[in-house]
């Protein structure tokens, strides 16, 4: 496999990756709470794309924006379900509730699709197609494409409109928002909303090639927070560019050694990320939270 194939490889990975912790850190940073539900969301969306996929035989393309609004909604009786109700407990109330929320989703995706690894529809057509005598997959171009358009689309929302602006004082400064008379409450839920959309959004493009079961939420929470932590704690560029990372490394070491290698050495990187530089590569935005 030349060197362009695996970037091309890593770079649909990273594109998932990418919403996966774009998602977490709006959250996190509209609500100052870790939603360790989160990867749990990710994996319910790629299992609602299986399921919507046996009912309309359709390319995934066709899927994504059910998935986007269903995962939406979703995302609403979390937050009213696990965050509203304690978020002016301890932090660790909300901690435990979402806990307790990924393993109902766990549980419940189980009892639904059984424990056996399903697959979401590609996106367009499969395949593959040859540039300049390269061999690319289809489906990996496409999943960088679309996951670009969302992050586009996200980063379009925050910076060039007025609820945008609302979303950014509320993460930034709940209190002094709330005193200009932007609704808070209301912020937070549509940020739960958003951020599980996203999170299906990346089910359903990693389903297709990776395959989904319900215990993989475990994983891919973990990977959301590594890439926030190394981007910058609460950084929206940083998660992106730190899931990216994540998804170079893991495909180009899986690639000359194995995956379980890769894995190891990912998390050996991490330690010394945190004694080197333990505010992340985006310190400084993580502090404004971008």
């Amino acid at each position: 496999m030349t060197l362009l194939q695996l970037l091309v490889n890593g770079m649909a990975l990273g594109a998932a990756y990418a919403l996966v912790a774009l998602g977490f850190v709006l959250v996190l940073n509209a609500t100052g709470a870790v939603n360790f539900a989160h990867g749990d969301l990710v994996m319910a969306g790629g299992l609602l794309a299986v399921a919507l996929a046996d009912r309309l035989p359709v390319p995934g393309i066709v899927l994504l924006p059910a998935v986007l609004a269903l995962m939406a909604g979703l995302g609403l009786v979390v937050s009213l379900a696990a965050y509203l109700p304690l978020h002016r407990r301890p932090p660790v109330a909300v901690f435990i509730s979402t806990i307790a929320v990924g393993i109902i989703l766990q549980n419940g995706a189980a009892v639904l699709f059984g424990p056996e690894p399903r697959a979401a529809p590609p996106l367009f057509a499969g395949g593959v197609i040859e540039v300049a005598g390269l061999v690319l997959a289809r489906q990996s171009l496409a999943v960088v494409a679309v996951a670009a358009l969302l992050i586009a689309g996200q980063q379009a929302l925050f910076h060039g409109t007025q609820l945008g602006r609302r979303l950014r004082a509320t993460a930034q400064d709940p209190e002094m928002a709330r005193a200009l008379g932007i609704p808070v409450t209301r912020m937070i839920l549509l940020t739960f909303a958003l951020g599980s959309a996203f999170a299906g959004a990346a089910g359903l493009l990693l389903a297709n090639q990776f395959f989904v079961t319900p215990t993989e939420g475990g994983n891919l929470i973990l990977k959301a927070y590594i890439a926030v932590t190394i981007g910058g704690w609460g950084s929206v560029p940083g998660a992106v560019v730190g899931a990216l990372l994540i998804a170079l490394f893991e495909v180009g070491v899986s690639s000359a050694v194995s995956y379980p290698v890769a894995a190891g050495l990912l998390y050996a990187t991490l330690l010394a990320l945190l004694v080197w530089r333990p505010q992340g590569l985006f310190g400084e935005a993580a502090r404004r939270r971008a």
